[in-house]
């Protein structure tokens, strides 16, 4: 090739001295070794033939002299095959025939072996030889008209470091002159490349950074977001590192997002076995320091692949370490809540170290829930985090100032991290022409006339260019021509085709135009959301769609192979371009009949499984179901939805799906389905706390509280309405709800406090405690009278709400506490009730310390 450049630039010479040579051939080229970057030199002899020119000739004043010029470049071609190895034999001109007319009008589309040029020969090659030969298709901007354009392709060549501008062979594809897109180009973002690579050696390599740094990534989508941040894998793998990733999904539960992405990792190890050794034993260590036993451990019931890695030598951790590092007891959903954000916040601690760097990417943050930006906060700014790197992308048509994304990363920034902004916009003409030759392993000279086309049209957002190659490709505006091994393209149709404006309508339009089988089976599957296994879309489809339906979607490149037997949409704009097939007024009906068809296909055993699936389709359809039976399934169908979530510490989820199945209740349901109607009230109050949505808490539980048929069932209620009271300041509301609870329990507790009372309250616990042991107390028996369970547990919610406001009731309150533990025995309050005790002992003016160091010791 270098031979073939330094041939080629003595003839541009020639030709910019205004010198045509005339029938160029092998016998007029000597070659010798030289120092220049071509490693040779070519010296032309016999200028017999040679004609000048002037400049001016060659603009077209003068055809005849043009035509020698056109003839220059055809003989090159020749003697380039003949250099290449190739014999003239091969062009005989009997055979050569191009695929357009003498005008360069394209009849037909032709694909047969018009000109055979020699195996063996890389397609790129032969695509720059081929356009040599063809001078026929000068005029169609397809065919060399300056021997300068084909040094600096042949330069392109030899310096293609990837080799991938060398292949050589044909694949099925091609034959077919099918064309199949590459997975994760990545083009004209050295800039944005540059800037990340930074963070990541300070971040990553360095380690302990002065300030804590992070890269948020923005851009439109199809912009090539994620592909940016694909290229740091490698380099951390190379560090011996760990990439996690997660996506958010419009249509789908954000509050999982994390949990899952980190579930997948640890699923990773488990099956490659990425840890050996003393780092595996460290990183065990580490984690079981933070998430304590995997027995009943509720967070790790969130991360079953991470269970089942400690799990796999979990007789070297001490069976003393405790299950409490977590609770998730409807008493205490709000403290489970923060501990869930702190255990992800230290989880991601432990994972990240010097020996194994760890880098976490969540993409489309657009569409992130309050918990997850709340636990990336907290990631951030905890200074025991090292050797880690975060990275968020969203789209910036979809954020504004007052997204809840933007505040919280303003709240990141006052608190000391250094948000990096990454802007990914539209890649420019000349990137757009790179990318193409690559795709099509044709020269750029030979694409720059369709890549201008292709930029004009699409704007340059990646992903838009790539569909509508695509759909040139389909429409056979673009083909592969077996006779020139090269990619051709009719530029004047190409030139003259519409287009839509945005990406999402332009691959609509190209769907629509599939079989009514393809585009069945695209519309079901953008009703089950991002990812989906093959099975739930077999039931989804009733078993019309085939292994041959899911194969023709990863051929088109609007499905991809996700796990085994599951399947994910290559890009959300791809599921919204479908989704976007079914007509507006009938999407609700699409999704009802899918939610119906899943769990009428659905054993009760396997419901748990598919519940999200069923669920999410089915409330779509809220107001196609108007029978009273069918919406009564459906709620309790929410309910199992809702609940599962909970258990999972999905509390948006949650409180969404319990939301939904009260939507689904009607008067009559208090009276036909009465354990239903208080199960989804009790759990939304819950989930609804934990969220915030405090308004909608109090205004929910107001049905329930009048319509519960005992004060028993309207505990549950009560206590969240105590929670949301203290969180919203209205302390006297949560006091005065409290002392009225506690009073119908059975305990009569005094509103108002004098000396008198205190003095008795406090003798009756000295007397009840006198002579009694640390033993005789740790022997109580276990508190079982439901009322007094649930009078300590509102005299502990009073004894938080008065500490600051009636400072009067919280000694009573405590006397309270350890009044019944000592005559009802020990329940979960009690040790809070002890450490409380302990506390008054040694404050004024009973100053008693030892006492309270004895009493500290019980709890």
């Amino acid at each position: 090739v270098r031979a073939a450049m330094a041939i080629v630039k003595t003839l541009a010479d020639f030709h910019d001295d205004g010198v045509v040579y005339n029938s160029l051939n092998t016998r007029d080229v000597v070659l010798s070794l030289s120092p220049t970057e071509e490693g040779y030199s070519a010296t032309f002899i016999d200028l017999s033939r040679s004609v000048i020119v002037s400049g001016d000739d060659f603009s077209g004043e003068s055809i005849d002299k043009v035509r020698a010029k056109e003839n220059d470049l055809r003989t090159l071609g020749k003697l380039l095959y003949q250099v290449f190895g190739g014999s003239l034999e091969d062009l005989d001109p009997a055979r050569i025939h191009s695929d357009y007319g003498d005008d360069g009008f394209v009849p037909t589309r032709k694909r047969g072996k018009h000109q055979l040029l020699r195996e063996g020969l890389p397609i790129y090659l032969g695509s720059l030889i081929s356009a040599l030969l063809d001078h026929a298709l000068l005029s169609t901007g397809v065919c060399y008209s300056d021997a300068r354009d084909v040094y600096h392709d042949l330069k392109v060549y030899v310096d293609d470091a990837s080799g991938q501008l060398g292949r050589i062979d044909l694949d099925d594809d091609m034959m077919t002159s099918r064309l199949r897109l590459p997975q994760n180009m990545f083009y004209g973002r050295q800039a944005q490349m540059s800037l990340i690579l930074h963070l990541f050696q300070t971040s990553i390599e360095f380690g302990n950074v002065p300030v804590p740094q992070m890269a948020m990534i923005s851009g439109c989508p199809g912009s090539g977001k994620s592909t940016l941040v694909d290229q740091l894998k490698q380099p951390l793998i190379d560090l011996g590192g760990c990439f996690i990733e997660g996506k958010f999904d419009k249509a789908m539960r954000p509050d999982t997002v994390l949990a899952t992405a980190l579930d997948r990792y640890f699923g990773g190890i488990l099956e490659t076995s990425k840890f050996v050794g003393n780092v595996q034993v460290s990183l065990r260590w580490r984690i079981h320091d933070i998430l304590g036993s995997t027995e009943n451990n509720p967070f790790l019931e969130m991360l079953p692949n991470l269970k089942a890695w400690l799990s796999e030598d979990s007789s070297q951790f001490s069976a003393t370490q405790s299950n409490d590092i977590i609770g998730m007891g409807s008493s205490g959903l709000a403290v489970s809540s923060q501990r869930v954000k702190y255990l992800f916040c230290k989880l991601i601690g432990a994972m990240a170290s010097r020996s194994s760097p760890l880098i976490l990417f969540l993409d489309d943050l657009q569409w992130a829930d309050e918990t997850t930006l709340d636990i990336a906060r907290m990631i951030m700014t905890d200074p025991d985090i090292t050797h880690f790197l975060f990275l968020g992308s969203y789209r910036d048509t979809e954020v504004n100032r007052s997204h809840p994304l933007i505040s919280k990363l303003n709240t990141m920034e006052e608190q000391g991290v250094t948000v990096v902004d990454v802007k990914v916009g539209p890649i420019q003409k000349e990137v757009v022409n790179t990318m193409i030759s690559e795709i099509l392993y044709t020269p750029p000279s030979l694409c720059r006339p369709l890549s201008s086309i292709i930029h004009s049209k699409t704007g340059g957002v990646i992903m838009f260019i790539l569909r509508f190659l695509q759909t040139l490709n389909a429409d056979d505006k673009l083909w592969f021509n077996m006779g020139g091994k090269r990619w051709m393209y009719d530029l004047d149709k190409i030139r003259h085709t519409e287009i839509q404006d945005d990406v999402v309508s332009h691959m609509t339009h190209q769907m629509a135009r599939l079989s009514k089988d393809m585009r069945m089976g695209l519309m079901f599957a953008a009703c089950l959301g991002r990812k989906f296994p093959s099975s739930v879309l077999a039931k989804a489809t009733k078993h019309e769609v085939t292994d041959a339906f899911t194969q023709t979607c990863i051929d088109y490149g609007f499905f991809q192979l996700d796990d085994v037997n599951v399947y994910m949409w290559q890009h959300d704009q791809v599921q919204q371009a479908a989704y976007e097939l079914i007509p507006k007024n009938k999407q609700d009906s699409y999704h009802l009949l899918i939610g119906t068809r899943l769990y009428m296909d659905t054993p009760d055993e396997k419901m748990k499984d598919l519940i999200f699936f069923v669920v999410d389709n089915m409330n779509h359809g809220v107001a196609l179901i108007n029978d009273h039976d069918k919406r009564t399934e459906v709620a309790q169908l929410n309910l199992q939805a809702g609940e599962k979530a909970l258990s999972s510490s999905a509390f948006q989820s949650a409180s969404e799906y319990l939301l939904a199945g009260i939507s689904f209740l009607d008067t009559e349901s208090w009276s036909t389905d009465y354990d239903l109607a208080l199960r989804l009230y009790d759990a939304a109050s819950e989930a609804l706390f934990v969220v915030g949505e405090f308004d909608t808490l109090m205004t929910i539980v107001e049905e329930p509280l009048r319509m519960a048929k005992c004060f028993e069932d309207k505990l549950n209620l009560y206590n969240n309405m105590i929670r949301t009271h203290s969180c919203t300041s209205m302390v006297e509301n949560g006091i005065s709800t409290c002392l009225s609870i506690i009073s119908q329990l059975g305990e009569d507790f005094p509103t108002e406090i004098t000396a008198e009372i205190y003095h008795r309250e406090a003798q009756e616990v000295k007397r009840l405690l006198h002579g009694k042991t640390k033993n005789d107390l740790l022997s109580l028996p276990t508190m079982t009278d439901s009322n007094s369970l649930g009078a300590m547990h509102f005299l502990s919610h009073l004894l938080s709400l008065a500490f600051n406001t009636r400072p009067a009731l919280s000694p009573i309150a405590v006397f309270r506490l350890v009044r019944m533990t000592l005559r009802k025995g020990m329940c979960n309050n009690s040790a809070f009730a002890f450490a409380c005790y302990a506390g008054w002992l040694v404050s004024d003016p009973v100053n008693d310390v030892e006492a309270g160091y004895y009493m500290g010791k019980i709890q």
